[in-house]
């Protein structure tokens, strides 16, 4: 099986401009942009975070107080204790937080069929897709909740099992090697868990939800489907990732280039929530109708493009 690249992007590309340049409608460009702002809600957003201490002296010592850091959880949760009003801002904070992300999370699933069907019929729909990938659209929420909580879980405790680690060898007598050796292990394997979250969240959006868009199915089904020809062609797959990889820092490079070339303002744009998915439409849409055109390229099982509406690949 010869499997391409090059020839499904060129295809997304021929459809992403008969879609949205012949003719241009700009009510259908603001149509289909609402579906693919809701589809790619949260998907920017990523776990973990960083953060630093005010040590605005540290260069007045020769050595980091290693049992000072170790027992800030201990201060930190002592100062809540002390200061109620505080605590219960941050946990209503978290809550409020924790809320918006599960609903943005359950939007997000809807919209991604609602854009689906669009790229795929080439229409500007919005309501029917909404009922018509309703159970899709909720069983992909639920899937993604439990994905996103085991994700978080496993963050922690890798954060938690580093801070252990690196407090453990700069409180001892490790030497140097040790320590520079060890780092780089904790650094490796958070490394390794965070390509392995991106490809699963990868496979999910690009390959899952098109097949459950074909066959109306739930998302653990979809994935039971799909995993039989990931194993079969891991390297091509993991090719696909890498290839949007290089796709993605050559749109960003493209995008920060027309946003110096039009003296910021079109940063102003982009920052605009739905406006900017408007105004990268053509992007997003060429996104979706790659994976679904690389999709098919496994056989009729995972073709959803009519065939009447299939387009050469010399384009428009």
């Amino acid at each position: 099986m010869n499997i391409a690249y090059s020839d499904p992007l060129s295809r997304g590309w021929n459809r992403m401009k008969k879609a949205l340049f012949h003719p241009f409608d700009l009510a259908k460009w603001f149509t289909v942009g609402f579906t693919a702002f809701l589809a790619a809600l949260l998907d920017g957003a990523s776990p973990g975070g960083s953060g630093s201490g005010k040590y605005s002296d540290r260069y007045k010592h020769s050595r980091f107080d290693w049992d000072e850091f170790a027992n800030y959880p201990n201060i930190a949760w002592e100062w809540l204790m002390t200061h109620t009003l505080w605590f219960t801002l941050i946990v209503i904070g978290i809550f409020f937080l924790i809320a918006i992300s599960v609903v943005f999370t359950w939007l997000s699933s809807r919209g991604k069929f609602m854009f689906l069907d669009n790229v795929i019929h080439d229409k500007a729909e919005v309501v029917k897709p909404w009922k018509e990938y309703s159970q899709q659209g909720n069983s992909l929420f639920i899937w993604r909740l439990i994905y996103g909580f085991i994700c978080f879980i496993l963050i922690v405790i890798s954060i938690v099992i580093s801070a252990v680690v690196i407090i453990n060898l700069f409180t001892g007598y490790a030497a140097i090697s040790t320590k520079v050796f060890a780092i780089m292990g904790l650094i490796f394997q958070f490394m390794i868990l965070v390509i392995l979250m991106s490809f699963i969240s990868l496979f999910l959006n690009d390959f899952v939800v098109p097949i459950m868009y074909k066959y109306k199915i739930t998302t653990s089904r979809a994935w039971i489907k799909f995993l039989p020809v990931l194993s079969s062609h891991l390297g091509h797959f993991i090719l696909y990732g890498l290839f949007i990889f290089v796709l993605t820092i050559l749109v960003v490079l493209c995008v920060g280039l027309f946003g110096v070339l039009t003296c910021c303002i079109g940063f102003l744009f982009l920052i605009i929530p739905y406006i900017g998915s408007v105004v990268l439409l053509p992007i997003s849409y060429t996104y979706r109708a790659f994976s679904v055109e690389f999709l098919e390229q496994f056989g009729d099982d995972f073709s959803l493009f009519p065939k009447q509406e299939g387009l050469t690949e010399e384009g428009i």
